[in-house]
């Protein structure tokens, strides 16, 4: 698990994580969850990262780290090899809300989880309410809030790996499949960060 950061822990009630990933998709690079607790003036204009331009994702994403109470859990490549990307995914759900209820002291009264599935029954330590809610990051503010954290987090994390690895343009793409991404698989082969359980690389019968 990252080591979860904690702004202004808002004294709330009622106590309400929003979680979120980004790189399910991708054919290399981890998995990356992330948990929000909104605080009790959160930033305004929250949404599905998605929908957001670079410039106001960034922004926002630095008014949550302060605002709000956060924290991300990652799934890297070998897990994600070893026991598929739902799994890996719902372990990174269940490590990123054990960060933000240990910053919380408490655990929550409900968590909302974007899509249609829920850890409950897919991760070993999973043990919170919860509900899937399907285009979640784009109507629950807390959610909208997980979807930036995540998806910046892992942004940065491929960037950082794309300057040891420059052939394969991680720094634009992410790690999902291009047609850069493919040319520079078939003439380098893939590298200890690519998900060989995925068919794209699996399909290039290279060694391991």
């Amino acid at each position: 698990m990252h080591n979860p950061k904690k702004s202004a822990m808002p004294q709330l009630e009622q106590m309400v994580i929003g979680v979120d990933e980004a790189g399910r998709g991708p054919l290399a690079g981890p998995v990356v969850a992330a948990a929000v607790i909104l605080g009790r003036d959160p930033p305004q204009g929250l949404d599905d990262s998605k929908k957001l331009s670079a410039k106001r994702r960034a922004a926002l994403e630095a008014q949550i780290r302060q605002s709000c109470v956060w924290a991300v859990g990652l799934a890297d490549v070998e897990e994600i090899d070893r026991i598929n990307i739902l799994a890996a995914t719902m372990q990174a759900m269940t490590r990123a809300v054990a960060g933000v209820c240990a910053l919380a002291g408490r655990d929550p009264d409900e968590i909302l989880i974007d899509g249609n599935l829920t850890p409950a029954g897919r991760s070993d330590d999973w043990r919170w309410p919860a509900r899937a809610i399907v285009g979640g990051d784009g109507i629950e503010p807390a959610i909208s809030a997980a979807s930036i954290i995540a998806k910046e987090h892992r942004d940065r994390l491929m960037r950082d790996l794309a300057r040891a690895h420059p052939h394969y343009g991680w720094e634009r793409n992410a790690g999902y499949w291009t047609k850069q991404h493919m040319a520079a698989l078939r003439e380098h082969g893939p590298t200890a960060h690519h998900r060989r359980s995925f068919a794209p690389i699996a399909q290039l019968a290279m060694p391991v």
